[in-house]
């Protein structure tokens, strides 16, 4: 870097205008990695680590498209709220990396952002793939692909309807997941594959992200994938093993004869907090369960109850199971401050999670549990853990969910107490 008095005469020449478009000139900031590759390519896919500038990188693709005359494009998040609170709003969203001069509108209740000249971006969802049967784009950004709920079917209705002009193009920025789509994606040799990792752009991330993010997965296995994007195989230590959970994956479950809300409860909210795992399951009459919902979150004690208590009407489930052992009795009265009326049992555990957890990773090599979609960050968790580390709270409310599903509290050394 140059000292700051060379940097001052460098600035000088230059007109306050030429300051500002200066800004916002994203072939004077990005780095190489970040820039769009030369090429006939209808696929690019930037899979790096966290933080390493993809939602820029994304969002920066958009407006160069848009710049070229283009005026149709779809943005496809994992969920609706992402797309806002990412794609569009987000610091590195196309709201904050526009220029002033050129600002789009956004209409959250349309679903799209409109330019000036009549260029259109329309937001779509990996939770609803239907959306996109039927609309025409010529371009397409899709945000952290490897966690969506349903990746293939939104995939393959999305490239469908890139059938607009004579040059469709898709950008795809994710964190890599072992998926079958993502590794789909590799191994087309038409496709272009930028691999990053966090380390790349340390010098552009806050403190925070440091101590939350990167302090997390640093010398772990598991970082290896959220931190330098390596694409992980089974740990050969875990319980659970991918080729089960994906062989036993369904698109929809039958109707099932009951549903339950597992819970394991953060009892606190802070930054170096961990998630409270909300998982929702049912069973089946045939005595097959199945995941229907992760809505896992960090939030505060009313936070997660909320989401818990939503996940118990949402699927008219009957009844929410927490562990006591992590809060007390404090679990029961949050959830009750939220809907009195829940249907609530409270269990402790009396014996180690590893074999709290055994009978359950048994029954999905048994080919009687399922998936409804992909669950990515769940099923991360299960094929990660070694029995002896701490476990991870997703992990721990499915077990909770379908150890209740399953009725198999004594085998595995859990008190269950309460009713209602």
């Amino acid at each position: 870097m140059l000292p700051s008095s060379e940097r001052e005469e460098i600035l000088k020449k230059y007109s306050d205008g030429e300051l500002r478009a200066l800004l916002y000139d994203w072939g004077f900031w990005s780095r190489p990695s970040q820039r769009t590759p030369p090429g006939d390519w209808i696929t690019w896919m930037i899979l790096a680590g966290r933080g390493f500038g993809k939602t820029r990188a994304g969002g920066e693709q958009i407006l160069k498209w848009k710049a070229e005359g283009y005026k149709r494009f779809a943005l496809v998040a994992q969920t609706p709220a992402e797309a806002r609170d990412v794609m569009i709003e987000g610091e590195s969203g196309i709201l904050e990396i526009s220029p002033p001069w050129d600002l789009p509108i956004y209409e959250s209740s349309k679903r799209r952002i409109t330019w000036a000249n009549g260029a259109r971006a329309t937001v779509y969802s990996g939770e609803n793939p239907e959306m996109l049967r039927g609309p025409q784009h010529e371009k397409a950004w899709v945000d952290e692909l490897a966690k969506y709920r349903y990746p293939q079917e939104t995939w393959d209705n999305l490239m469908l309807g890139l059938r607009i002009g004579s040059n469709p193009q898709v950008v795809v920025t994710t964190t890599p997941k072992p998926i079958k789509l993502i590794k789909e994606i590799l191994k087309d040799t038409d496709n272009i594959i930028t691999r990053g990792n966090t380390y790349e752009n340390i010098g552009n991330l806050a403190d925070a992200f440091i101590k939350t993010v990167i302090k997390k997965y640093e010398n772990t296995r598991l970082g290896r994938q959220e931190l330098y994007a390596e694409l992980l195989d089974d740990n050969p230590r875990a319980l659970w093993e991918r080729k089960d959970i994906e062989e036993q994956r369904v698109i929809k479950a039958p109707d099932l004869i009951r549903v339950v809300v597992g819970v394991d409860p953060s009892v606190t909210d802070t930054e170096t907090s961990d998630e409270a795992g909300i998982v929702v399951a049912g069973i089946d009459k045939n005595g097959h369960g199945y995941v229907l919902e992760d809505k896992s979150l960090k939030a505060s004690p009313h936070g997660w109850a909320k989401a818990a208590v939503t996940g118990y009407h949402a699927w008219r489930g009957d009844r929410i199971v927490g562990e006591v052992n992590n809060g007390g009795d404090m679990i029961e009265f949050v959830i009750r401050s939220v809907d009195r009326n829940v249907a609530y049992k409270k269990v402790h555990a009396t014996r180690g999670k590893q074999l709290r957890a055994e009978p359950i990773a048994a029954l999905y090599e048994q080919k009687k549990i399922h998936h409804v979609g992909y669950f990515a960050d769940l099923e991360d968790e299960y094929c990660e853990w070694e029995p002896g580390d701490k476990s991870p709270n997703r992990l721990d409310a499915a077990v909770w969910a379908f150890t209740e599903l399953f009725g198999t509290g004594h085998a595995v050394g859990l008190h269950v107490t309460g009713g209602e």
